[in-house]
């Protein structure tokens, strides 16, 4: 018996550490499909995801600390970082590069129009990823229209 515990506790060691800091865990509406165009395009830019379907997005929000202000439709973690949002893959990797102190996370705020997963062919929006902070503070990440960074 103490040998099967011990296979299972490496075997899932090994699975946890497969993933490393690649892995986001996102968390969204069972009916939302942008969130599962976003996820799959974080997929597809390289990183391993896991999707827990939760009813109440507003009490999950509240319990990772994103500002109302800032909410959107979904909420990633990944290396102890709130990804809030539409965010694309480029700035969560330049997050996990810099790794600042004292931050919860960043945010795409809202749902704008051609940014990951809300890619509809329709007019870009203009948009900031906001990066906010334990003290309160926020300040702006990058700037994009739709999936094109402008700053």
């Amino acid at each position: 018996m103490k040998f099967l515990v011990k296979v299972a506790t490496v075997a899932s060691l090994v699975a946890v550490s497969s993933f490393g800091s690649n892995l986001l865990e996102v968390y969204k509406s069972p009916t939302c499909g942008c969130c599962s165009r976003w996820e799959a395009v974080m997929q597809k830019d390289g990183f391993e995801t896991i999707e827990y379907k939760v009813q109440n997005t507003v009490a999950l929000k509240k319990k990772f600390n994103v500002p109302l202000e800032l909410s959107s439709c979904h909420t990633a973690i990944i290396s102890g970082y709130v990804v809030e949002g539409h965010v694309p893959a480029a700035e969560i990797k330049k997050l996990l590069e810099i790794k600042p102190e004292g931050v919860i996370g960043i945010s795409a705020p809202g749902m704008p129009l051609e940014s990951p997963g809300m890619e509809q062919g329709s007019e870009p929006d203009k948009y900031d990823i906001v990066l906010f902070k334990q003290d309160g503070t926020r300040e702006i990440f990058a700037t994009y229209i739709g999936s094109k960074k402008i700053q």
